[in-house]
């Protein structure tokens, strides 16, 4: 980021109920992460689908779909705006327990994201990407209010077809040497070498501690954000779609 970026996102710390400190972990630095010590049985599975017009219209003007299933858990769906500005939403939508407000942070960038979070019984995902469970009824009518205020002109729920699914692998725990839970996430695409992406999140109070001693404490075990840092939802998006029947006839 540029001055006048950092600048900006630092004014914009004070409006954060959360932040999110993320970086993709090179390939030809993975060996590192066994000095984690990380206890694997610990880690939890989750599918990940997302849903969006062949062409990514959603995704083209600032909405995802999303809708997950974790093992040993209920399912969870969300309909997220990013970027966002939460002030223009409306009250009801703010006021809203359902409703996430998260600012992302990498190395060379930031996003502000809004996100109207449901909870389904476990096995609802499956049904909807099985045809046997309409994906409109997938959402809460929260939800389903929500999309029809942000999504584009002309883009219903029957436009949009299953991208995915991603398979995920998730271990959360708080490393020595730091106090912030960190999490640790591998995405798993078909043929493809798997994304690997740590997180911690921090508060406005907080952060430029929690930036500064995660920072020491990756670097103190060999890792670093060098290379792209692509995000995931992109990076699903785009390569289910590349080999989606509807995006290729």
């Amino acid at each position: 980021m540029n001055r006048e970026q950092r600048l900006e996102m630092l004014e914009r710390l004070a409006e954060m109920p959360s932040i999110e400190l993320k970086m993709n972990v090179p390939a030809d630095q993975r060996m590192a992460l066994s000095g984690l010590h990380l206890d694997l049985m610990a880690a939890k599975l989750r599918e990940v689908y997302f849903f969006d017009t062949p062409d990514l219209t959603l995704f083209a003007n600032g909405v995802v779909t999303r809708a997950r299933r974790t093992q040993g858990d209920d399912d969870d769906t969300v309909v997220k705006l990013r970027p966002a500005e939460p002030k223009s939403l409306p009250p009801e939508v703010r006021e809203s327990k359902n409703l996430k407000v998260e600012m992302d942070v990498t190395r060379g960038s930031y996003v502000v994201s809004a996100s109207l979070k449901g909870s389904r019984r476990a096995g609802a995902v499956r049904e909807v990407v099985t045809d046997s469970r309409p994906l409109e009824k997938l959402f809460t009518r929260e939800q389903r209010a929500f999309f029809a205020d942000h999504a584009p002109a002309g883009v219903g729920w029957e436009d949009l077809v299953p991208l995915g699914p991603v398979l995920v692998v998730v271990l959360k725990w708080v490393p020595e040497g730091l106090t912030n839970k960190t999490t640790i996430e591998q995405w798993h695409y078909p043929g493809q070498v798997p994304l690997v992406e740590l997180s911690t999140k921090a508060t406005p109070q907080n952060v430029l501690q929690v930036y500064a001693d995660t920072t020491e404490f990756v670097a103190g075990h060999g890792l670093s954000a060098a290379g792209e840092q692509e995000p995931k939802t992109r990076k699903a998006l785009e390569f289910f779609t590349r080999n989606h029947p509807a995006a290729r006839s």
